[in-house]
């Protein structure tokens, strides 16, 4: 888990290629976000990212299946970021997969339906990064998918640092920090 641009999927994909393919698979929480249409509906659609726009009580559901069900593929949703959305059962996790690696930003967060979530990870780790790094990587990003540098500046130190100083103050539930500079 980590603050938004931290490094979280780079470290996961790094970790991806050097592990055994055929038993680890890679849940990221991303997935979970909530549709586009739903988040316009909710009016959320001007935060999303958010703790509250995300299923979390699906991710919840998902992860409790994946430690309990070792017979049958357990099928996820994956985020794309050129389109915004995630595409249902995109992500399989198959019976012989020993090790889940899930990363996001909520994993630690207390509350509205996150709080299961450490409890069904065996070690938390906490990515950090040097913040000026972490929010020209935003920047960057919100440029690359579509927004233009004043919107992308302007998400990245609003929205997405909320939700940094959120996700702050929960690096102390972490077993195991991580700093990529």
């Amino acid at each position: 888990m980590g603050k938004p641009g931290a490094g979280k999927s780079t470290l996961s994909s790094y970790l991806l290629k050097k592990l055994p393919k055929e038993t680890t698979a890679l849940v990221p929480m991303d997935g979970f976000h909530l549709s586009n249409t739903q988040l316009a509906l909710l009016s959320r659609s001007d935060r999303k990212g958010a703790p509250d726009t995300f299923d979390a009580h699906g991710y919840v559901e998902l992860l409790r299946r994946i430690k309990t069900n070792t017979t049958e593929e357990i099928y996820f949703p994956m985020f794309h970021r050129e389109i915004e959305e995630s595409i249902a059962a995109e992500g399989v996790i198959h019976p012989h997969t020993s090790l889940v690696i899930t990363e996001g930003n909520y994993l630690l967060l207390g509350e509205a339906g996150w709080s299961e979530v450490a409890q069904l990870l065996t070690e938390r780790w906490f990515v950090d990064t040097d913040n000026d790094r972490r929010m020209a990587r935003l920047v960057a990003r919100h440029v690359k998918y579509g927004k233009s540098i004043e919107e992308a500046h302007a998400w990245a130190h609003g929205t997405d640092q909320h939700n940094a100083d959120l996700i702050e103050v929960t690096r102390v539930r972490a077993d195991v920090e991580i700093c990529l500079d």
